[in-house]
C-alpha cells in the first residue's frame, strides 16, 4: 500500500477546501469556534468532575430537568441535551443507579418514558451548579464585553436557525 507524502496528502487537502471554501472566508472564524468550544467544555468538565465528582454530561442532564420543573420526556431529554437517544438511555439509566433521577410510564399505555429529577439529584445540582457556572464566567463571560456577547450570540443563533430549519 502506498502512502502520499505529506506535501502530497497536503496539496490534495488544500485543493479540496479552495474548492469548496473560495477564498478560505470565515475558515479561521470556524476554527477558533471549534478551539474555543473544545477548550472549554474540556476546562469545564474537568473543573466540575474533579471538584463535585458530577461529569460535565450528568450536570447537563440535571440541569435540563430543573430547568424543566423536574421531567421531561426521554427523547425531549435527548434533545435538550444534545445527545443521542440510545446514549441518553445508557446515561438515565446509570443517573438512576446513583439514585439521581427516577423513570416513569408518560402514557397510559407505558409506551413514553418520564425522567423525573429525584431529591438527590436536586442536591447534587445544588453543589454543583455554582461551581460550573463560576467556571462558565470565568473561562468564557468575563473576556468578552456586551457587545460581543451580543454579536455571538446573534451569529450563533442565526446559525442554529439556519441549520434547524434548513
Amino acid at each position: 500500500m502506498q502512502v502520499p507524502s505529506k506535501s502530497d496528502a497536503a496539496a490534495h487537502f488544500d485543493r479540496i477546501v479552495a474548492r469548496e471554501v473560495p477564498g478560505r472566508r470565515g475558515l479561521q472564524a470556524w476554527d477558533a469556534l471549534l478551539r474555543a468550544h473544545a477548550t472549554l467544555l474540556r476546562q469545564l468538565e474537568t473543573d466540575l468532575e474533579s471538584k463535585t465528582g458530577l461529569a460535565l454530561a450528568d450536570f447537563d442532564v440535571l440541569a435540563q430537568l430543573a430547568i424543566a420543573g423536574g421531567s421531561l420526556r426521554m427523547t425531549e431529554l435527548a434533545d435538550r441535551a444534545l445527545i443521542s437517544r440510545s446514549g441518553m438511555t445508557r446515561r438515565v439509566t446509570r443517573l438512576v443507579d446513583e439514585g439521581l433521577v427516577r423513570r416513569a410510564d408518560a402514557d397510559a399505555d407505558g409506551r413514553g418514558v418520564v425522567v423525573q429529577l429525584a431529591k438527590s439529584g436536586l442536591n447534587r445540582l445544588t453543589v454543583a451548579a455554582p461551581v460550573h457556572m463560576r467556571g462558565v464566567s470565568e473561562l468564557f463571560l468575563t473576556k468578552l464585553d456586551d457587545q460581543e456577547l451580543a454579536v455571538l450570540e446573534r451569529a450563533l443563533a442565526k446559525v442554529t436557525l439556519d441549520c434547524t430549519f434548513g
